[in-house]
């Protein structure tokens, strides 16, 4: 005997498995809260997120770096990297003290800079941002301040940041810089973290940390560290992670638009990591290592082109990677997955990392994207 299903029979199949919830969607509901304190919108999360299983895949489609890289090619000591918006690489190698570029297929184009301090040339950078409208590379030099590339090579200018002393240092779309100042008070050294001008004039503080100097010997492991990153639309993203709370700034008035807390369980500073930390004190050296019982509640953090923002945290997952958590655009805890250091950014449908393998070599990596959840 056969079966046959009308039309109006298959149209009611369809529709019942359309109904059915994919194994993400399935989880239960956010339960987190949003409220507002003032003109401030806090969202606050629980401690697990939103969907137990993975929301995202990456398929590996890019390596740049490693043994294989020669010449002008090979990399010495990464200290930062950026993508443009047509998937172009440039790296900035701390070492070598130039810029190496790379396009979109991982070929090698140029180098930008050399070592030295003269016009266009760096000495010890540091850090590197890219002004994408203007096609602009902003060196961070210290002490000197930031030097000017075009992305075609091309040195630009430099501007001095007349005697501040900063370890760190990022330019937005609109010229403005964002720079951590290391002050050396005998009685309270702190790091503090700035807002200048286009010229290098002080235009706000955004917060100021305690540097975590100890008298005579003494040492703390493990600090919590402040850590601020850049968005794609020129939001300063920064957080102290003694606690969980990330903050917004917007980009106009340098205030806190929003804020982002979880409830979380910090973990403990294991018994391993105190005997690898203090293997590496030289042979001879008299030092004090002040352990705390756990960890801060992240280390740094990421963002996607679609705003999410990755959030690395000390947990550690099978083959060593870290756990990163993942929050969406409105700030809301989403999911977690376990990535090598250091993720630079989705763009594109494209996540970009800067790893090391157990030898020391350093890759920049680009892997497909895909996302299980909307």
């Amino acid at each position: 005997m056969s079966t046959r299903i009308g039309r109006s029979g298959v149209i009611c199949v369809l529709l019942i498995l359309l109904s059915i919830p994919s194994p993400a969607q399935a989880q239960a509901k956010w339960k987190g809260s949003v409220v507002k304190d003032g003109d401030v919108i806090i969202v606050k999360n629980p401690e697990k997120p939103l969907y137990k299983t993975p929301i995202l895949e990456l398929r590996e489609d890019l390596s740049i770096g490693g043994p294989d890289a020669q010449g002008d090619e090979a990399f010495d000591r990464v200290q930062g990297v950026v993508v443009d918006d047509a998937g172009a690489v440039y790296v900035l190698d701390y070492r070598a003290s130039n810029i190496k570029a790379y396009d979109a297929t991982g070929k090698y184009v140029r180098t930008i800079g050399r070592n030295g301090q003269g016009p266009g040339e760096l000495e010890s950078p540091t850090t590197l941002s890219l002004n994408r409208p203007r096609a602009e590379l902003a060196v961070h030099v210290p002490p000197r301040g930031i030097v000017f590339f075009n992305t075609d090579g091309t040195f630009l200018r430099q501007l001095s940041f007349k005697g501040l002393i900063a370890n760190r240092g990022l330019v937005d779309s609109r010229g403005q810089i964002y720079v951590v100042e290391t002050i050396m008070d005998e009685k309270e050294p702190r790091y503090a973290t700035r807002k200048l001008g286009p010229d290098a004039s002080a235009v706000a503080t955004i917060s100021e940390t305690p540097a975590q100097v100890k008298g005579g010997n003494k040492v703390r492991a493990f600090p919590p560290t402040g850590y601020f990153m850049i968005d794609r639309d020129d939001r300063l993203i920064y957080g102290y992670p003694e606690t969980y709370e990330i903050q917004f700034y917007d980009p106009a008035e340098t205030k806190v638009h929003k804020k982002i807390l979880r409830d979380y369980d910090p973990p403990a500073v294991t018994a391993k990591e105190k005997t690898d930390l203090e293997m590496t004190v030289p042979p001879g050296m008299k030092v004090e290592i002040e352990f705390p019982e756990d960890h801060p509640a992240y280390s740094r953090f990421f963002a996607s082109d679609l705003g999410h923002l990755f959030v690395q945290t000390s947990e550690r997952a099978d083959g060593g990677k870290l756990i990163h958590d993942i929050f969406d655009a409105e700030g809301r805890f989403i999911g977690r997955v376990a990535l090598k250091p250091f993720g630079l950014e989705i763009l594109k449908g494209k996540y970009y990392a800067l790893e090391e393998d157990e030898e020391g070599y350093q890759y920049v990596k680009r892997y497909a994207v895909t996302w299980k959840v909307r």
